[in-house]
């Protein structure tokens, strides 16, 4: 006989803890190999570990706070030594993801992404709304100290802010997808999924590190992966053309060449912005609009069955409730 033992409820809990932060730490060594130094301060354009505590918390709940706290000290305790201010970032880097889970779960927001309400809620509550926090938070403590001066503030606060959302935007949509929550559609379009891919190869490195800026031929490429492929294939695309070009902005080289360090978080930002917007708000109104044809052709069907039976004289068979709503996706319950 084989007997299977479940962990006990506090074991289980504690392992969570570990992952998550774990997890936390891996992303912001990740992050730091991006940065880029604004008014003295360095900063990440892509601030992946914001993006592991949402998505966290979507999945495990409140309870695995104490992981993001902790992965979140292990990060600024590997740059600098830790000092009493670092328990203030710890604190803004812990409550930022709290806000957004809260925001989120506020308006109803599901996990897989599938209608353009929770694409918005994404990007305006979980990335720039929420992430003004821990933004606020950082840059304030640095200009308590006298780290910063005030001419400076607003510069390194807005590189800092963009950041954290962009780490939402990317990395918590394709967490969601990487455990299963969201699905991929390419399994029957697999020699399409093919030539996107070779296409992001060939045109992502031409508009970034090529000598002319051709950064806005990404675009068709998110359009397309939106349409056919939906979050897996817009997240996925718009995450290696944010990568690529932030090497491109740390390096100096193609649409980046001769241009000043403020010039280039600018520029950058304001391309990792656009294609994380493009990627979210597009898939989400396609992933809707499919969902709502599917239930319209299955109620016509439903209804010419009906019509058959009564223009035969027979009583319609009775139609099960399948267009009611899931009482798992109800309002308030993000699964």
């Amino acid at each position: 006989m084989v007997v299977t033992r479940r962990l006990l409820p506090p074991v289980e809990a504690a392992l969570k803890l570990l992952v998550v932060a774990a997890c936390y730490y891996v992303a912001g060594r990740i992050g730091l190999l991006s940065q880029v130094v604004v008014e003295g301060v360095v900063v990440t354009p892509i601030w992946p570990p914001t993006g592991v505590a949402v998505a966290a918390l979507l999945m495990f709940g409140v309870q695995v706070w104490p992981g993001i706290a902790l992965g979140s000290f292990l990060v600024i305790a590997s740059i600098v030594t830790p000092q009493m201010t670092t328990l203030v970032n710890v604190a803004g880097n812990t409550l930022a993801p709290l806000c957004a889970y809260y925001c989120l779960r506020r308006i109803g927001f599901r996990l897989d992404i599938s209608r353009l309400r929770d694409g918005l809620a994404l990007v305006f509550l979980g990335g720039l709304g929420a992430m003004l926090i821990s933004a606020t938070i950082g840059v304030g403590v640095q200009a308590v100290n006298g780290d910063l001066d005030r001419g400076e503030f607003w510069a390194v606060w807005l590189s800092w802010w963009v950041g954290d959302a962009m780490g939402v935007l990317l990395v918590t949509p394709l967490l969601l997808l990487l455990v299963g929550v969201g699905r991929a559609p390419w399994g029957r379009r697999w020699l399409e999924a093919a030539c996107l891919a070779v296409a992001a190869l060939v045109i992502v490195p031409l508009g970034a590190l090529g000598e002319t800026s051709l950064l806005f031929l990404v675009f068709p490429l998110l359009i397309w992966a939106a349409l056919r492929f939906q979050l897996a294939g817009s997240t996925l695309c718009a995450l290696f053309s944010s990568v690529l070009t932030t090497y491109a902005a740390n390096t100096g080289k193609g649409a980046f060449l001769n241009l000043s360090k403020v010039e280039i978080m600018v520029k950058l930002q304001a391309f990792n912005g656009a294609t994380a917007l493009t990627a979210l708000l597009l898939s989400a109104l396609v992933t809707e609009q499919i969902a709502t044809r599917r239930s319209v052709q299955s109620a016509c069907d439903e209804l010419a069955e009906v019509l058959d039976h009564l223009a035969a004289g027979e009583m319609p068979p009775e139609v099960p409730p399948r267009h009611l709503p899931d009482p798992s996706r109800a309002e308030g319950d993000p699964a």
